[in-house]
């Protein structure tokens, strides 16, 4: 995997949402990704393998330093 994300990054997918944005966080992951527009707040819901081919970049990391 050559795009590394984790929970809680904020990335960036190859088309916009249609309310314009596209600054999506990813909020659960496992054998399917929700994601929630940073935008509008929509929910979406897809297969690991459909996001990973629609995720351009990370944007934002998530912090990890928290204890």
């Amino acid at each position: 995997m050559d795009k590394a994300y984790e929970l809680n990054d904020i990335v960036e997918m190859k088309k916009k949402h249609p309310c314009g944005v596209n600054r999506w966080a990813i909020i659960r992951m496992g054998a399917d990704i929700r994601v929630k527009c940073e935008g509008c707040g929509q929910l979406v819901l897809m297969p690991r393998r459909e996001f990973e081919r629609k995720m351009k970049k990370v944007l934002v990391k998530a912090d990890t330093t928290e204890s």
